[in-house]
C-alpha cells in the first residue's frame, strides 16, 4: 500500500508540474488607460487567454513606439501599435530612418481603425488647427503614436512643436487640464469613442473636434499611404457633431522568435465564435475585429504561428 500511496504521489506530482511548465504568459503592450489600447488589450486577453495553458495579460504603456521598441528588445511579447508605425520599424523608414530596423518584429493581426482627434473645449476660440499657435497643447507621451501623427498634423498646417506650448503627457491627463483650463487643446490618435475624450464630452464644460480635411489632409495622405479619410460620426462623443478627419489602421504585433504554436492558438482563439461574440458586445471597436478586417493593410510580414491560421482559415494564401 505504501509503494501504491508513493507512486499515486508521483504521478499528481509530475501532473502539476507539467502543467507548471506547460502554461505560457503572453503580454500584450497597449497604451494609456485613458485611451482605446488599454480596454481593448483586457478584452483580447479575456478571450483568448486558456487556463491552465496559456495566460495573456494587457499592460499599460506609452503606446505605438513605446511598444513595438519593447517587443523587438523582450521586454514584451507583444504590443498594440499603429500600422505606420510598425511598418517604419520594421523597415527602417519614417519614424525610424537612420536608426536600426526591427527586423523582427512580425504581425498577429490588424484590429480596427484608429481616428485622429484634436480636442478642444466646447466654448474655446480655437476654430482650426492654425489657430493652435501660441496655444498650451498636449501631443501625448513620448513613444505614442498619437505624438507622431500631432506632428504629421502640425506640419502640414505649417506649425511646429516650438510654435505651440507642448505638453508630453496622456489623454486622461489632458482631459483632466482641459477640463481645469490649464491647456487649450489636445491630440489624441485611436479608436472611437475613447474613454478619456467620451467623459470629458459628458462633462458640462464639453468639447469640439477640430476638423481635418482639404488640403493638409491631402498633403498628409499622400505623403503616408497609411492615413485614410474618415469621420468622426455624429453622436460618437455627446453633443458633437460629425467631424471629418484622418485614421490609420491598429495592429497586433509579435516577434519572429514567439512560438509559432503559441501565437496560432491565440490568432485561432481570437477568431472562434465565443471570442467573436464577446469582442462585438463589449468596446465598440471590438466589432471591427474580425476575420475579413485582420489581414488588411499589412505592411509586414506576419508571424508564422498566424499565418498559418489564416491560410486555413483561407484569409491567406
Amino acid at each position: 500500500m505504501r509503494l501504491k500511496h508513493l507512486i499515486a504521489c508521483l504521478v499528481v506530482l509530475v501532473s502539476v508540474c507539467g502543467s507548471a511548465v506547460a502554461q505560457q504568459y503572453f503580454r500584450i503592450g497597449t497604451g494609456g488607460t485613458g485611451g482605446t489600447y488599454y480596454p481593448i488589450g483586457v478584452q483580447i486577453a479575456s478571450v483568448v487567454s486558456q487556463p491552465g495553458r496559456i495566460v495573456v495579460s494587457a499592460q499599460p504603456s506609452s503606446g505605438s513606439l513605446g511598444n513595438v521598441i519593447g517587443v523587438a528588445a523582450g521586454s514584451l511579447e507583444s504590443g498594440f501599435s499603429q500600422a505606420d508605425v510598425a511598418t517604419w520599424a520594421q523597415t527602417g523608414t519614417g519614424t525610424f530612418e537612420g536608426k536600426p530596423p526591427l527586423t523582427r518584429l512580425r504581425l498577429i493581426a490588424n484590429l480596427f481603425s484608429e481616428s485622429i482627434h484634436i480636442v478642444v473645449r466646447k466654448d474655446s476660440a480655437i476654430q482650426r488647427v492654425s489657430d493652435l499657435r501660441g496655444k498650451r497643447v498636449a501631443i501625448d507621451e513620448v513613444g505614442s503614436g498619437s505624438l507622431i501623427n500631432a506632428r504629421m498634423v502640425l506640419a502640414a498646417h505649417g506649425l511646429k512643436e516650438a510654435d505651440l506650448k507642448p505638453e508630453y503627457i496622456k489623454p486622461n491627463q489632458s482631459a483632466d487640464r482641459l477640463l481645469a483650463g490649464s491647456l487649450d487643446a489636445f491630440f489624441f490618435t485611436g479608436g472611437v469613442p475613447a474613454k478619456a475624450v467620451a467623459d470629458l464630452a459628458a462633462s458640462p464644460a464639453g468639447i469640439r473636434l477640430l476638423p481635418l480635411e482639404g488640403e493638409p489632409a491631402r498633403r498628409l495622405r499622400s505623403e503616408s499611404p497609411f492615413l485614410f479619410e474618415d469621420t468622426i460620426a455624429e453622436g460618437a462623443y455627446p453633443g458633437v457633431p460629425a467631424t471629418p478627419t484622418l485614421a490609420v489602421g491598429a495592429q497586433w504585433v509579435t516577434d519572429e522568435r514567439a512560438s509559432a504554436e503559441l501565437v496560432y492558438q491565440i490568432t485561432k482563439a481570437l477568431y472562434a465564435e465565443p471570442a467573436q461574440k464577446a469582442l462585438a458586445s463589449g468596446h465598440p471597436k471590438g466589432a471591427s475585429i474580425t476575420l475579413a478586417n485582420a489581414v488588411r493593410g499589412a505592411g509586414i510580414p506576419f508571424h508564422e504561428g498566424a499565418r498559418r491560421f489564416y491560410r486555413e482559415a483561407g484569409v491567406l494564401k
